[in-house]
């Protein structure tokens, strides 16, 4: 066996891979620098969108995206963002997540500085379709109802679906999910009545001396 030629063989097909790699990563390299900035912009602008989806038409008129901060929530570090109007506050943004029939489900809840809840829309969830996943508003408008609640209105003991004593429907075949839901909203109510201060920050002590 020729081990020179073999070993110039071997050294030729080093460095033909060695070659492809570096250009394969340029490539990528290029790749993704092209397309961070529009990633970043989508995904900003999705968040705007679900953001405003549980606030009332006009009712801030401030970037929201821009009022992020972290508190600690249940489950560890929490988004919060502060929807503002005029610069007095007017909602408290965040999210919730529970366990529902088929996974995770995750809320995100508008609360005034009253402790109404201005609007919750699903953002995630992975239940039956035709069945649990009426939780979602393009569905069905099962979740607008709690617009305008609170932990007063109704009672405490109140919330929770119907088949359970509370005041909420459940759907026909699918109990879990709506009873997660319910679960989830009225905890994220709990925990405003008690991180109130926290979730506003400044803009409620701004609010409060005009």
């Amino acid at each position: 066996m020729n081990w020179q030629r073999l070993h110039g063989y071997l050294s030729y097909q080093s460095l033909m891979l060695g070659a492809v790699v570096l250009v394969t990563c340029a490539a990528l390299g290029w790749a993704a620098q092209r397309t961070h900035d529009p990633i970043l912009a989508a995904e900003a602008q999705d968040l705007r969108n679900n953001l405003s989806r549980v606030l009332p038409h006009g009712s801030y008129d401030n970037d929201l995206l821009q009022t992020r901060a972290q508190i600690d929530g249940p489950e560890g570090p929490l988004d919060v963002y502060r929807a503002t109007l005029q610069g007095k506050p007017v909602a408290a943004i965040f999210a919730v997540h529970g366990r529902g029939y088929a996974g995770d489900i995750e809320v995100l809840l508008a609360i005034s500085p009253e402790g109404a809840l201005l609007g919750a829309r699903v953002l995630k969830h992975k239940e039956t379709p035709g069945l649990g996943d009426k939780i979602d508003v393009e569905k069905n408008p099962w979740i607008t109802r709690f617009q305008g609640l609170s932990l007063g209105n109704p009672p405490v003991e109140r919330w929770a679906v119907k088949k359970d004593g509370g005041d909420f429907d459940q759907f026909a075949g699918a109990t879990i999910t709506p009873r997660a839901v319910v679960k989830e909203i009225r905890e994220g109510l709990e925990f405003f009545a008690s991180h109130r201060q926290q979730l506003f920050g400044e803009t409620l002590a701004a609010g409060e001396s005009q």
